[in-house]
């Protein structure tokens, strides 16, 4: 007959495990598992009052998924999926920890300075909220940061009006098409092949005037063989 060995007190097995957990409370900086688990996002939040757009606000997370808002204030809220490549997402969240994640982060000037916009950063991870808002900066990171954001927003514009523009005013793409050539030519558009699709498809529409089509399909030339900066 096979014997059992007796259960091992249940009260023995805690004794041990509480004090551990009571001392990982009190190590300083030790985060809850599940905060540690959590995935983290990144948010920015652009005001600009009486502009156009007033407002543009993206929200990432680490695994890449993200959305992006532009509009009136008095707008109802209409966030969109936004594209966003694993590099462009790993050098934000780079960015993100050089500024400790916005913790205590005070990044605007002390001076009197003309109204760009209220910008506002924010991180969560779990229970960890942490958010700075700044007019102006002279943080190199913040700066950076922010110029991506940015980017990644005003990208964002050209497509949704790309795509309007093909839908119901094929007369107004060559405008279009003009003011998308200029951010190429300021480099500020971070993943221009985010615009390769309709870009084909406004160069292969022949009920696009003949100037439209030439400029597209010079873009995404362009785009498809970047000149060495």
């Amino acid at each position: 007959m096979r014997r059992f060995s007796p259960a091992r007190p249940v009260g023995r097995t805690a004794s041990r495990v509480l004090p551990v957990l009571f001392l990982l409370l009190l190590v300083p900086g030790a985060a809850p598992l599940e905060a540690q688990s959590a995935s983290a996002a990144l948010s920015y939040r652009k005001v600009f009052k009486d502009s156009t757009p007033e407002l543009v606000e993206i929200h990432l997370r680490d695994d890449g998924a993200a959305t992006c808002d532009i509009r009136q204030l008095d707008d109802d809220p209409d966030p969109k999926p936004l594209e966003v490549s694993p590099a462009v997402v790993a050098k934000i969240f780079e960015l993100a920890a050089e500024l400790n994640h916005f913790r205590d982060a005070d990044l605007d000037v002390k001076r009197r300075i003309a109204n760009l916009g209220q910008k506002t950063f924010g991180y969560k991870r779990g229970n960890e909220a942490y958010e700075t808002t700044f007019n102006y900066t002279t943080n190199q990171a913040a700066t950076q940061l922010m110029n991506i954001f940015e980017g990644l927003g005003r990208q964002q514009e050209h497509l949704a009006l790309l795509e309007r523009r093909v839908r119901y005013d094929r007369l107004g793409l060559n405008d279009a098409l003009l003011r998308l050539e200029i951010d190429l030519n300021r480099k500020i558009i971070p993943e221009p092949e985010r615009l390769l699709p309709v870009l084909e498809t406004i160069a292969n529409d022949t009920r696009v005037i003949e100037m439209a089509r030439q400029r597209a399909r010079a873009l995404v030339e362009r785009i498809r063989s970047p000149r060495p900066s």
